[in-house]
């Protein structure tokens, strides 16, 4: 969580969709459908202004502003953290977006640039600033006790999953950069396209081994889904699992919450925290290892 203005939040939505024969696709995004820079070289000092104070940890709104106002594309990041849509009331009665563009690729091999949108189906509901202090002053948990105690009553709450997508062969005619994440699609131009739903139908047993330990990363995607050459999502490919290897150990991809449910095979060998039995030898080559091998030798020869 990002705290910009005192209640006013950007909430990180990552979520890994599970495909029982594919494997996991974690889809990261956030509560707005833009982001703050565009360019991922600027992402560290952007964390960086927004970080407390390293003498006071004090985070201090002049230090924020500084840095933004030498990146005016975050003018329109702010437009909606400043806006009534600022503050969600709640994670039941708030929206989520991808905000990276991604793309689908049939089984033909054509590929479509795509953006994510979820859509809760009960409304969006958010707080004003003076609500915020009200109920954020009687318990900080507010949201977390809210979505636990929905799930908890039967009460489950919905999102609906809709996409946007464009021929990238159509990218030049637009007047913005599609893969530009501080910029929209026009939903006139572009519209929705329901594609599925979430349903969160059961709370967690363990909040340390199925939530504290959940290891998010855009790289993790399923076939037919790929990387655009949005720069900030490809900034995104490495950073994320550099973070979740340096928080949670270089296996952390083997814990139960991160592990696909399908069957897997990689080349990771090694490690600590290592639990995964595997007795074969790392094959790198993918057909015959010997021809492989050899012509691997001869191209760089």
């Amino acid at each position: 969580m990002i705290t910009c203005k005192s209640y006013h939040t950007i909430l990180m939505i990552p979520l890994t969709l599970c495909l029982q024969t594919q494997g996991n696709f974690d889809l990261v995004g956030n509560n707005f459908p833009v982001f703050f820079v565009r360019d991922g070289m600027k992402f560290p000092d952007m964390v960086h202004a927004l970080k407390p104070n390293p003498k006071s940890h004090i985070q201090e709104n002049w230090r924020i502003l500084d840095f933004f106002s030498h990146h005016p594309e975050s003018l329109h990041m702010f437009s909606f953290l400043f806006d009534d849509l600022g503050i969600p009331q709640d994670y039941r009665h708030m929206e989520g977006a991808g905000v990276n563009t991604y793309m689908l690729i049939n089984k033909a091999g054509k590929a479509h640039y795509v953006k994510f949108h979820w859509k809760p189906t009960c409304g969006i509901k958010c707080l004003s600033d003076e609500e915020a202090i009200r109920v954020g002053g009687a318990n900080h948990s507010h949201a977390t006790k809210d979505l636990y105690d929905s799930i908890a009553a039967g009460n489950y709450p919905q999102w609906n999953l809709f996409v946007q997508v464009m021929d990238p062969a159509h990218e030049d005619k637009f007047d913005f950069d599609p893969l530009d994440v501080t910029k929209i699609w026009p939903e006139d131009i572009l519209p929705l396209q329901p594609v599925g739903r979430l349903v969160l139908n059961k709370n967690i047993d363990n909040f340390f081994n199925e939530n504290e330990q959940i290891a998010f990363c855009p790289a993790l995607v399923v076939p037919g889904i790929h990387y655009s050459d949005d720069k900030l999502l490809q900034t995104r490919i490495f950073s994320y699992a550099d973070s979740q290897r340096h928080r949670l150990g270089p296996n952390y991809l083997q814990l139960p919450v991160n592990a696909p449910k399908c069957a897997h095979h990689n080349n990771h060998h090694d490690g600590f925290m290592n639990f995964m039995h595997r007795d074969e030898e790392v094959i790198l080559s993918l057909g015959s290892r010997n021809s492989q091998i050899l012509k691997f030798a001869i191209t760089f020869i």
